[in-house]
């Protein structure tokens, strides 16, 4: 297959949670992210649960921690290191209504020559970037 034709998109992102609701109350609550599905899977007894950004195409999977070792990954994802990055186009009234919802910025907001940005952790303490690009 010619790479060129190819048409591939990043459609979602499994983040391992603690707790399905708490999860849910937080991403939709604190962020003003969007539930787009919460359906339960008896067979699996879990539950299917996706978020996204409001007009966003990649989602996240809510997926709650099923054993020890999952567990022990939850807030800690990427080692330490930010993992997700949150593309705004008002960095200012992000960053403001966020701080106001209790979000925690670990990092100041600085501007750069890609954009303004300020590292945030959700509520498991997960790393993000909050970033409006430049032009």
């Amino acid at each position: 297959m010619n790479s060129a034709s190819r048409r591939q998109h990043l459609g979602l992102i499994a983040l391992v949670v603690r707790d399905y609701d708490e999860a849910i109350a937080w991403y939709t609550g604190v962020l003003g992210f969007e539930l787009v599905e919460d359906t339960y899977q008896p067979a699996q007894d879990k539950r299917w649960v996706v978020v996204s950004p409001r007009g966003a195409t990649t989602q996240i999977l809510l997926a709650r921690a099923s054993s020890a070792e999952q567990e022990r990954f939850v807030g800690n994802q990427a080692g330490g290191r930010v993992f997700l990055f949150l593309y705004t186009d008002d960095f200012q009234r992000d960053y403001d209504d966020y701080r106001a919802r209790g979000v925690v910025f670990i990092r100041p907001p600085a501007t750069h020559d890609y954009g303004t940005v300020a590292v945030f952790e959700d509520l498991y303490g997960n790393r993000w970037d909050l970033l409006q690009p430049s032009a």
